[in-house]
């Protein structure tokens, strides 16, 4: 094998793995607020969560993507992680159409030869000036990416029969009886570690059985070590998200290694009921037969030891499904009792809730989590909020003096927040995205924007309160209930915006009319309390550098009811089907 061949091998499987991605990338383009309603609407328990995981992995081919979207929904309070662990399980079941797939189409028929055609067309439909068109298209171009991929890596892959020293050597690996199993399993985790997809770790693995490289027993043990390769990618890409990042990812991990043990220890009965099932289903010879060889992956032998393969990652799954489906609950709270939440998780404020669960996975759905991540930043905003009207009726100097240090902190809190989802959202607008979701992203910019600027308006407050202190200023009892009014009026409107953020995040936000109006009021107070004020400084009945700070404070109110608006009319514009 040259350093040519190398290379071409190489690059076989990263065009195979660049398929991958761009169908997946496709798939969710044109399907993803549908699968999400999906998600949300089959989960009410463990079976329909497995038919729905089964559904949308089938789908979209990436369990991880389905890992992710679920996780961000658990977050979100809409799947307790009980039903999340019914959708992970379905998951895996769906992420075997891959091996299928793969299996009926890259082996049995030459399908590279259609892929070139297909991708004329997958590139007709990318210069549609229709956003779904183009999604597609890029659908279509990734499945053809992906089985010229494997086309290149079958051709590129040396024949060892043709090298007998080699074939002896791969061979003796398989001569160590239950440890060859040990091996191969192992083998099959640290590659999908490497690779960081078990779609293409099948690939591999099929592409050395039909080549004779390896007996069907051992490719079978490739597949059981897959399975532990892929948990501990998922694992690992949770380790730097919240504990129910972490939980989801736990929970597919005793998943997929209690199936591993039982098909361990029922490894040879487990073999033999793949080819009885091969044997009588499809009428081809039994792969798990001993003696059985592959001659020539056209054959009959290779396409029985092909869709063994395939049957035995499927039933797998299902089998481990069958079997744990039962006892959801109790994995969900093994796996609150090994992953527990911080203890001061509830003054954690300042560290971000929805969007910390590791590297993007699935674009499309992760503005899902940046919204919901936007949604606990206006509650969050709305806390400032309230800490301004408590620091206008704090009663003494120490008192004050504490909501003042909260109210410089939401300031803190607001520019860290704004900056991590901008972080965030840049990530997800470098990935390939669809035009709708590009329009929502800028919104979601925009909104940012006007939640910092909230922030920075409660500390405004803070520092008017703390000079009219310093200058030993007071205010009657009559300022303090006019202030208290537009305080309450304040907190009112920041109710109408967090209730269109949530309605705008399910889908149903109609009009902003509620929003129009809180904002007029919030003018009409400022206006009526500033005449009023005008009038009696006209009178000389009122200190003016009170009145100034007074005036200061009713102009800062009402510039965050503009704020507020503005983001009302962002949802608008980006939200908003019309």
């Amino acid at each position: 094998m040259n350093i040519l061949q190398i290379f071409t091998l190489l690059g076989a499987l990263g065009m195979f793995l660049y398929g991958m991605n761009l169908m997946s990338s496709g798939l969710q383009k044109v399907a993803g607020e549908k699968l999400r309603g999906l998600l949300s609407a089959m989960t009410s328990n463990p079976f329909k969560g497995v038919l729905t995981g089964l559904g949308i992995t089938s789908i979209i081919q990436s369990s991880s993507a389905t890992t992710v979207m679920v996780v961000s929904f658990v977050n979100a309070g809409l799947l307790t992680l009980t039903q999340a662990i019914g959708v992970i399980m379905g998951a895996n079941i769906g992420t075997t159409v891959t091996a299928w797939m793969v299996s009926l189409l890259g082996f049995k028929a030459d399908i590279s030869i259609l892929a070139v055609p297909l991708m004329l067309l997958g590139f007709l439909f990318s210069n549609s000036k229709k956003d779904n068109r183009k999604n597609i298209g890029e659908l279509i171009v990734g499945f053809s990416l992906l089985f010229l991929g494997l086309s290149f890596m079958k051709d590129s892959v040396p024949d060892l029969r043709q090298t007998p020293e080699v074939l002896e050597f791969v061979t003796s690996w398989s001569s160590y009886g239950f440890g060859s199993v040990l091996l191969f399993l192992a083998f099959g985790t640290v590659l999908t570690l490497v690779l960081q997809s078990s779609s293409a770790t099948m690939a591999i693995t099929l592409i050395m059985l039909s080549m004779g490289w390896i007996p069907f027993t051992m490719a079978c043990a490739m597949v059981l070590g897959e399975n532990i390769g892929t948990t501990i990618t998922a694992n690992i890409a949770a380790s730097v998200g919240n504990a129910q990042a972490k939980r989801a990812a736990m929970s597919h991990t005793i998943f997929n290694l209690f199936g591993v043990i039982w098909a361990l220890i029922l490894f040879n009965p487990f073999l033999n009921l793949i080819g009885y099932i091969i044997e009588t289903l499809f009428g081809l010879p039994n792969p798990a037969k001993e003696g059985f060889s592959i001659t020539d992956s056209a054959s009959s032998e290779g396409t029985a030891a092909l869709y063994g393969l395939s049957m035995l990652h499927t039933l797998f799954n299902v089998i481990n499904t069958l079997l744990l489906v039962w006892f959801t609950k109790v994995i969900a709270k093994a796996v609150c009792k090994i992953i527990r939440a911080p203890k001061n998780q509830g003054k954690e404020i300042f560290k971000l809730k929805y969007i910390s669960a590791g590297p993007l996975a699935t674009p499309e759905l992760c503005v899902e989590q940046a919204f919901e991540e936007i949604i606990h930043f206006a509650k969050i905003s709305k806390n400032g909020a309230i800490y301004a009207k408590d620091a206008i009726n704090a009663s003494d100097k120490d008192q004050f003096e504490v909501l003042r240090e909260k109210l410089v902190k939401y300031e803190e809190i607001s520019d860290r927040i704004e900056y991590e989802i901008a972080t965030f959202l840049n990530g997800v607008s470098a990935e390939e995205i669809s035009e709708n979701t590009s329009i929502k992203i800028k919104s979601m910019y925009k909104i940012i924007g006007e939640l910092e600027s909230l922030g920075d308006s409660g500390d405004t407050i803070g520092r008017i309160l703390s000079r009219k202190n310093i200058h030993k200023q007071a205010f009657d009892e009559e300022t303090i209930k006019n202030l208290n009014t537009m305080a309450d009026a304040v907190i009112a409107t920041y109710d109408v915006m967090i209730s269109n953020l949530t309605a705008a995040h399910k889908g149903i936000l109609k009009d902003i009319t509620n929003a129009y109006n809180a904002e007029e009021r919030l003018n009409t107070l400022r206006n009526n309390f500033r005449d009023a004020v005008i009038e009696e400084m006209d009178k000389g009945c009122n200190n003016y550098q009170t009145s100034v700070y007074y005036m200061d404070i009713m102009n800062t109110c009402e510039r965050m009811g503009d704020y507020m608006i503005n983001i009302s009319q962002d949802l608008e514009r980006g939200f908003i089907h019309k």
